[in-house]
This record gives C-alpha cells, structure tokens and sequence, in this order.
C-alpha cells in the first residue's frame, strides 16, 4: 500500500494495519500531513498545523508499539482537534483575534485521553470565531470552505475537523457542538458527528461557549471509527463539575450491525417542515431501508419541538454573552462584526426570559424523555438544505424561503436544549453532488444504541466511502 492511500482509510483500518505491524504511526502519520500540504491550501481546514509534535509522537508509538506496549486502536492515529481545545505549549485561538496569542500551560481533558490513548493530534482546526455560528465564514483566519465544493460552506462551528476529516487531512477529529456544532458540518461535510449526553464527555480545558449546552464528541467517516474516539474520551472528569459518573460501556462492543426489533419514531413536526425534496426523498429511502432491516418505524407528532429555538436562543445568547462581557466592554473592535453583534443582542435578554427559557426546556425534555420511553430512537433529516453557497443568506424551499442560519439550526438546536444524545449519519448525495444526513437521537447515555443504528445503517449503504474530489487532486 502506498504511503498516498494510507490517509484514504478509516481510523478502524489503520489502526488494524498497525496492530498487525504492517504499518507503522509513522507512516500513517506523514500520509496525513503530506494529504494536509497537498490540499489544505485549498479547504483552509487548519489554523495550526503541529507536523514536527505529529511526527515526534508518531515515531514514539511506533517504538511503544515495537516494544509491545499497545494502548489501544487510537495508537498511532492522526486526529485533529477544533481550536478551542486547549493543547499546551501550542496555541489555541478559537478562531479570534482576542486569543490569538493565547498559548495554554495543560492540555484539555479530551486531549489529554487522545494522547493516553495513544492518538497522534496533528493540528487545531479552523472555527466560526469562538464557536458561535454555523457558517464558518471567519474574518481573522480565513473561511473553511466545504471539501465537496469550495464555493459553499462547510457548516460550523467545528466546519475545520469536518473539512480535514472529509477531505483525509485527519483519520479523526473532535468538535464542540452547542447548537448543532458537531452535526451541522459533519451533515453537510459527509460525515458521522456525534453530539453526546450532557456530562458524557469532558468539556475542562475547552473554550466556553454556553456552559448548559456545550458539549464534546467525535467527527469521523464512520459510526465505528465514532465509536473507538468516544471510548477515548468518555468519563467522568472531576475538572468538570457537570461531567457524569456513569459507567461508560464498550461502545464498539454493541456495533452488531442488526436493527431488527428497534422501534424508531420519525419526528413529524421535523419530517414536514420545509425541506428541499432532495433531502426529504433521501430520508424517506434510509426510512425504508431501516425498515428493511427490520426495524419498526412509526411516526409521531412531539409538538413541544416548535419551542425549541426560542429557549435555546435566550440560554445560549444569555450564557454566551455573559463569558464575553469583559471583552465587549475592553476589545470590540477586535470580535468580527457578526459575531459582536450577536454577543451585543445577547446583553438584551432579561433575566426573567433566560428563566422562562429554563423551565420551557424542562417541559421539552419531559416530552422527549416520554416519547423514548416507548422508542428506542428519534430520527430527523439532519438539515433541511445541503450546504450554501458562501455569499447565500437565503436558502429556498419549495413555496417558502428562510435565513440561512434558522434554517441550518432548525433540527439540532433541540437536542443541545435537552442534552440528549444526537448523532448525523451521511444517508445520500444530492444532484448537486453535495451530501445529505440522517439525525437519529436517543435517551441519555444511549450513545451506544445509536452508533449500532449508524453503522447497521451505513453496512447497507456506501455514502460513507465517497471521497470529495478537492482530496484526489
């Protein structure tokens, strides 16, 4: 195999080559990097590229491994990281001119487990400025452009680990979804993003966005690889007040391929809003072939998701804006403008709507927690629209039309609200050769059922091995 096909494959595959010493980190590793000069220049995908750390790291797993000090299936796999994570000695600027220069002295918990685990991080990637947006359109760094046409986005905030990911310049990366972060670019990028439980996943050591919806997962190419970075990362964390005790389970383990049995609700509030047809025909063929597999699918009506983006706005303005207040008094000239105008917005919402917020997402998430008490998953398009066009603010739908960013938030938003577990799975590629997603959400701490639903799903499809072609050139 050549040193040019080595970044081509999966973390599951590379990770079995180095086990079985056919291949060594280091050669993986300069695959990934060489992928990363051959084409980055053209994606935009990374802030800091650590190529001389990468191949440092890189040639200590291989003698660890030489030795028969074999940590795991992360051993020796490139991963890239979203440049909110702290990384010490290396500097982490959340995609802002504020932190430009902000170079952490520890490692955030998440990367501090990749490294135990033995994962070589290869850079920080580009984000919408301090995670704040679902574009990626970023004035201080640059905009990550999407790798299947680099005339649209990429989606954001974490378009960077989507964009390096899809287009092989990563085996794995890690995002921060507050809103869809995760699921939005990895939808629109082609790839599997998984949104965890709340308190799932570490968040100590990455950059604040809304400290009740923030949350940490992997972005990968398929469920199984998801599975192995989340078994890394997963765990109670006491630098983390709000991350969870409970015991975390052998996720690769409960990757049987089988869905028969399952019963799985298509949310109908979401499964009949605007949709462009493409999308809307690509769910209802991964409906049927769930079906086929022998899941039970029923749809339902959960009316209380039509609250979701008003109480997530008013928490997530209201947190967000209260991390930022120090800067907007002493630096606004240095936030790009869209971004100060939202954190201004935020200084507007009273304290008596941030608590109606509260008690609207404890009646979301009562319903929801009701519906999968009877279902083992929901299911959702992922997004409405495949990726827009860079300079499009309008995304059009049959007989209607809505602003971008309402309509890219409009299916994730309400699992971030209720801290349920949500992952996006590719279920189709449009005419336009852009890809599609499948949401499927679960109970807290089914993270495990939904990956087995993923990568059942994606044995009897192949969306998940089409490579964009920014990557063969």
């Amino acid at each position: 195999m050549s040193g040019r096909e080595l970044c081509f494959l999966t973390v599951a595959e590379q990770g079995g080559l180095i086990r079985e010493r056919e291949v060594s980190p280091v050669e993986v590793t300069t695959s990934v990097l060489r992928q990363i000069d051959r084409v980055d220049g053209k994606v935009n995908s990374y802030i800091t590229v650590m190529g001389d750390a990468a191949l440092s790291a890189a040639n200590e797993a291989e003698r660890e491994i030489a030795a028969g000090d074999y940590r795991g299936p992360l051993h020796g796999i490139p991963v890239a990281v979203k440049d909110l994570f702290y990384t010490r000695g290396v500097r982490t600027t959340a995609g802002s001119r504020i932190l430009r220069d902000f170079v952490p002295e520890e490692d955030a918990t998440v990367v501090s487990r990749l490294r135990d685990a033995g994962a070589i991080i290869v850079g920080k990637t580009g984000m919408h400025e301090f995670a704040y947006g679902c574009t990626n359109v970023n004035p201080h760094f640059g905009n990550v452009l999407n790798p299947w046409d680099l005339n649209r986005v990429p989606g954001g905030s974490s378009g960077g680990s989507a964009a390096a990911v899809a287009a092989r310049m990563g085996s794995a990366a890690l995002g921060s979804d507050t809103g869809g972060s995760i699921r939005i670019p990895s939808s629109l990028c082609g790839l599997v993003g998984l949104k965890p439980t709340y308190g799932r996943v570490s968040r100590h050591g990455a950059i604040v966005g809304a400290w009740s919806m923030d949350h940490v997962g992997p972005m990968c190419r398929t469920a199984e690889d998801a599975a192995l970075v989340l078994q890394a990362i997963a765990g109670r964390d006491p630098k983390d007040p709000a991350s969870s005790g409970e015991p975390v389970p052998d996720y690769a383990a409960q990757l049987s391929g089988e869905v028969a049995g399952l019963r799985l609700a298509v949310i109908r509030e979401y499964a009949t809003d605007p949709t462009d047809p493409e999308v809307a025909a690509a769910f209802q063929a991964a409906l049927d072939l769930l079906r086929g597999m022998g899941a039970r699918v029923e749809e339902i009506s959960i009316p209380e998701t039509r609250y979701a983006i008003g109480a997530s706005t008013a928490i997530m303005a209201s947190e967000i804006t209260s991390y930022h207040e120090q800067y907007l008094r002493e630096r606004p000239e240095d936030y790009g403008e869209d971004l100060r105008l939202r954190l201004e917005s935020g200084l507007l919402i009273a304290a008596t709507d941030y608590v109606k917020a509260l008690r609207v997402r404890r009646l979301v998430t009562d319903r929801l927690l009701e519906s999968l008490g009877e279902y083992d998953a929901l299911l959702c398009p992922t997004e409405p629209t495949t990726a827009p066009r860079i300079d499009q603010e309008i995304v059009q739908f049959p007989g209607c039309e809505e602003a971008r960013v309402p309509a890219l938030v409009r299916h994730t938003r309400l699992f971030n609200l209720t801290g349920l577990p949500a992952l996006t799975v590719p279920c189709g590629f449009a005419s336009n050769g852009l890809p599609m997603g499948l949401e499927i959400a679960g109970a807290p701490f089914a993270e495990g059922k939904l990956l087995r639903i993923a990568h059942a799903y994606q044995q009897g499809t192949d969306w998940h091995l089409r490579v964009p072609p920014v990557a063969l050139s």
